[in-house]
C-alpha cells in the first residue's frame, strides 16, 4: 500500500495567516528565524525517508471516521494555537523528491482544502470494508400484519366462487319461473271453476265434453310450463336420486293416461290437482333460487368473514357457540348439500309410488283396467298433498331475508342441525354496547384531592378490569395529562364494583349501591341513575356520569338469544357496570337465563382457542351481535319448520293412501270427482302453510 502522498505548494505567508494570535499578545506575529528551521527540516526528513524504507509492507486496514468536533488538541508550551474547525486537515510533511517548503517545526498546520467527490479519489484509497461481527443473538423479524393482502385473497375467493355463482344466477334470472308459477296458478283457478260449475249443476251435460277438453288441456299447460322442472326430475332418475319431482313427471303421465280414459268413460279427471301440484312445484324452484342468489350476494359482499362454531364442554358442562374466522370455501362446500328432511321426504316420494303401484294393480284385479288406472292417478295425487313441495324450501326462503339484511349465511343443513340443542353463548361488552355507544357525560369531584390525580387513580383501576369504558377513561386521562399507574390487589366483587390499591391506596369504583355496601359515606343530591362513583381511601372522591347507548342491533341479538330456552347467554367482558339491572333497564328483557360468572372464568373463557378443525356451522360478514343471534335463532326455527313440515306431509300422504286403498276395495269410484281430490289437497295445504311460517318468530 503506498502511504505516500503529494504535498500541496504553499506560501509560507498564507500558511502563517491561518494561525490565531497567541493569548496575551497584540498586533503582527513575531518574526520566524526560518534558516535554522530549514536545516533542521532536510535533516528529519532524511530520517523519515530512512525509516520508511525499512518498514515492510503493512495489510490493509479498515480507516474508521473520526468525529473532528471531538478531537482536543494540547497546545506545546511555546508554540502557536491553530484553529481546528470542520473544513482543515493535518498536512502532511512534504517528500524528500521535489521542491522543500520552509515550514516551521514543532507546529501542526491546518489548511482548508475542498472536498474531493468518490469518484475523483485514488484507487488505492478505497478500502475494502469488514463485515460486523455477527451478535449472538439475532432478534426474529417482526410479524407484519397486512389486511390489505388477506382482503385481496378473500375477494379472489369470494370472486371465483360466491360472484361466479352468482352472476350464473342472474342471468338465468327469476322472471320466467315467477311468470310460469303465476300462470300455473291460474290455469288452477280457471280449471277449479269450470269442475266445480260442471259438479254443482251450473253447466248442462251436454258441455261433458267441453269440460273434460277444458281440463286435459289446462293440465297439457301447466305441463309446458313446468317441462323444465320434469326434465331434471329424470335426469336427477338416472343419477340415483328420486325427488317429490320424479314423482310429480309419474304423476303427469298418469293423469294424461287417465284424462284419456275419461274421454271414453265420459267423467271429468283429476286434471285441477295436478295443476295445483305443478303450481306449488314451479314455487319451489322460484323459491329456491331466490335464497340462492340472496345468499350468493351476501357473500359477494363481504369484506371480512366471521365464523359461528359449536366447542364442547365450554362452559359448566355446556357447548359453546364461538365466534372466529371463517373461510369462503366453509359455505361453498356445504350450502347445496341434501338436507335431512329433504332425504326423508325423497323417500317418502319412492313409498308413495310404490303404494300407488299397489293399489292400483288391487283396483284392476277387483274392477278391471279402467279402474286401475282412475285409482293410480288419484292416488299418486293424495298421497303428495300440494303443500309438500314448498314446506321446505318456504322456510328457507322466509328466513333468508332475515339474514340477508344482517348479512349472514347458513352452512347448510349440517350448520343448521348442529346449531341446534343446549349451547351457551358468550356475551362481549362490544357486544352489548358497540364502540361509540359508551360515553362520558360529565364529572363532579368531592374532596381536596386533586383531579389529575382522581382521574388517574381511576382510569388506572378501570383500564386494570377492563371492558367498554377504557376508551372513554382513556381519553379523558389523555385530556387531563394524567398518567397511568400500576394496581395491586385487583378485586372484581361481581356487584357493580371493583376495587384495588393504586400508589399505595384502596381505591374502589361502582354504583351507588356499591359503595354504599362497602361503608362509602355519599352526599345528599348525587343520585344519578348511571354512573361510576370513585372513592379514594374511604372518601368519595369523584362521580362520573356514563351514557350507555341502546343499539337496534344489540338489543335485536339479545332479546333473540334470550327469546330460547336451549340457548344460555354467558356474560364474559370486564364491565363491572354491566349488572343484571342495567341489562333488565336497558333492554327490557328478563336476565334469568343470563349467566354472570365471575372474573377468572370470564378470564378462561375469553382465553379460550378455538381448534383450527372445527367446522364453521355459519358466516356474518359483520361485527355487531345481531348477526351471530340470528343465525342461532334462525337455525333452530328452521329446523323445527323442516321437520314439523315433512311431518305433517307424511301424516297426509299416508292418510290418502289408507283411503284410496279402501275406495279400491269398495270399487267407490263415484267419490274420486276432481273436487273431492281437489278438496283434500286444500285441506292439509293449510296446515303445511302454517308452518312455514314459522321462521317468522326469528
Amino acid at each position: 500500500m503506498d502511504n505516500k502522498q503529494n504535498t500541496q505548494d504553499l506560501e509560507l505567508d498564507d500558511i502563517l495567516n491561518e494561525f490565531h494570535h497567541v493569548p496575551g499578545q497584540t498586533g503582527e506575529l513575531p518574526d520566524i528565524d526560518t534558516a535554522g528551521l530549514d536545516k533542521e527540516l532536510a535533516a528529519q526528513m532524511e530520517e523519515v525517508d530512512h525509516l520508511l524504507e525499512e518498514l515492510p509492507e503493512l495489510p490493509e486496514i479498515k480507516v474508521e471516521a473520526v468525529d473532528v468536533n471531538a478531537i482536543q488538541l494540547d497546545p506545546v508550551e511555546g508554540q502557536v494555537p491553530s484553529a481546528v474547525t470542520d473544513d482543515t486537515i493535518p498536512m502532511e510533511l512534504p517528500e524528500k523528491s521535489g521542491e522543500e517548503k520552509e515550514v516551521p517545526m514543532g507546529n501542526t498546520v491546518r489548511i482548508p482544502v475542498p472536498e474531493q467527490k468518490e469518484e475523483e479519489q485514488p484507487a488505492e484509497a478505497a478500502v475494502p470494508e469488514e463485515k460486523p461481527q455477527e451478535p449472538d443473538f439475532i432478534p426474529p423479524p417482526p410479524i407484519v400484519f397486512t389486511p390489505r393482502s388477506r382482503l385481496r385473497e378473500l375477494k379472489k375467493q369470494l370472486v371465483a366462487g360466491p360472484e361466479k355463482r352468482y352472476y350464473e344466477l342472474s342471468e338465468i334470472g327469476l322472471g320466467r319461473v315467477q311468470v310460469a308459477a303465476l300462470a300455473a296458478a291460474v290455469i288452477t283457478v280457471l280449471c277449479a271453476l269450470v269442475s266445480g260449475s260442471y259438479s254443482l249443476g251450473f253447466l248442462p251435460e251436454s258441455r261433458l265434453r267441453f269440460v273434460i277438453f277444458t281440463q286435459f288441456l289446462g293440465m297439457m299447460t301447466c305441463g309446458l310450463l313446468g317441462c323444465h322442472l320434469m326434465m331434471d326430475s329424470v335426469s336427477d332418475l338416472f343419477k340415483g336420486k328420486f325427488t317429490v319431482n320424479t314423482l310429480l313427471t309419474v304423476t303427469f303421465f298418469a293423469c294424461c293416461a287417465d284424462a284419456v280414459m275419461s274421454l271414453y268413460e265420459l267423467r271429468v279427471p283429476c286434471c285441477v290437482a295436478f295443476c295445483l301440484e305443478m303450481t306449488m312445484a314451479l314455487w319451489q324452484r322460484y323459491q329456491k333460487r331466490s335464497t340462492e342468489i340472496a345468499q350468493m350476494d351476501t357473500m359477494r359482499k363481504a369484506v371480512r368473514l366471521n365464523s359461528l362454531v359449536k366447542v364442547p364442554d365450554f362452559y359448566e358442562g355446556k357447548a359453546g357457540l364461538l365466534r372466529g374466522e371463517g373461510q369462503v370455501a366453509h359455505f361453498m362446500d356445504t350450502y347445496n348439500a341434501v338436507s335431512g328432511p329433504e332425504m326423508v321426504q325423497n323417500a317418502c316420494a319412492v313409498v308413495s309410488l310404490l303404494g300407488s303401484i299397489a293399489i292400483a294393480v288391487f283396483a284392476g284385479m277387483l274392477h278391471g283396467k279402467g279402474m286401475a288406472v282412475q285409482i293410480f292417478a288419484a292416488t299418486l295425487l293424495v298421497s303428495v298433498p300440494a303443500s309438500s313441495f314448498v314446506c321446505l324450501s318456504r322456510p328457507m326462503a322466509i328466513l333468508e331475508r332475515r339474514l340477508h339484511m344482517v348479512g349472514t349465511v347458513l352452512c347448510g343443513w349440517k350448520g343448521v342441525k348442529k346449531l341446534a340443542g343446549k349451547a351457551v353463548f358468550p356475551l362481549r361488552d362490544e357486544d352489548l354496547f358497540p364502540q361509540g355507544s359508551t360515553k362520558l357525560n360529565g364529572v363532579k369531584f368531592y374532596g381536596d384531592r386533586a383531579t389529575e390525580e382522581v382521574v388517574s387513580y381511576t382510569t388506572s383501576l378501570i383500564i386494570a378490569a377492563g371492558g367498554g369504558l377504557v376508551p372513554a377513561f382513556r381519553q379523558m386521562l389523555s385530556s387531563r395529562s394524567g398518567t397511568e399507574y400500576p394496581v395491586e390487589n385487583f378485586q372484581n366483587y361481581g356487584s357493580g364494583g371493583i376495587g384495588g390499591e393504586v400508589c399505595g391506596e384502596p381505591v374502589l369504583l361502582g354504583n351507588l349501591h356499591f359503595l354504599q355496601d362497602m361503608g362509602v359515606e355519599i352526599p345528599e343530591g348525587t343520585m344519578v341513575n348511571q354512573a361510576v362513583y370513585a372513592s379514594i381511601d374511604g372518601q368519595l372522591c369523584a362521580v362520573f356520569a356514563i351514557s350507555y347507548a341502546k343499539m337496534r342491533s344489540a338489543a335485536a341479538g339479545l332479546v333473540s338469544l334470550c327469546g330460547y330456552r336451549k340457548i344460555t347467554p354467558v356474560l364474559t367482558g370486564g364491565d363491572f357496570m354491566l349488572t343484571d339491572s342495567l341489562l333488565r333497564a336497558k333492554f327490557g328483557i328478563s336476565t334469568r337465563r343470563i349467566a354472570f360468572p365471575e372474573r377468572k372464568v370470564r378470564s378462561e373463557l375469553n382465553s379460550y382457542v378455538i381448534p383450527e378443525e372445527t367446522p364453521a356451522l355459519a358466516l356474518t360478514t359483520r361485527e355487531d351481535l345481531v348477526s351471530a343471534a340470528y343465525a342461532v335463532s334462525g337455525a333452530r326455527a328452521l329446523r323445527t319448520a323442516s321437520k314439523l313440515g315433512v311431518a305433517i306431509h307424511l301424516i297426509g300422504g299416508a292418510l290418502g293412501l289408507l283411503i284410496m286403498a279402501a275406495l279400491a276395495y269398495l270399487g267407490a269410484t263415484q267419490l274420486l270427482t276432481p273436487i273431492h281430490v281437489l278438496l283434500y289437497q286444500l285441506v292439509w295445504m293449510l296446515p303445511g302453510l302454517l308452518i312455514t311460517e314459522w321462521t317468522r318468530i326469528v
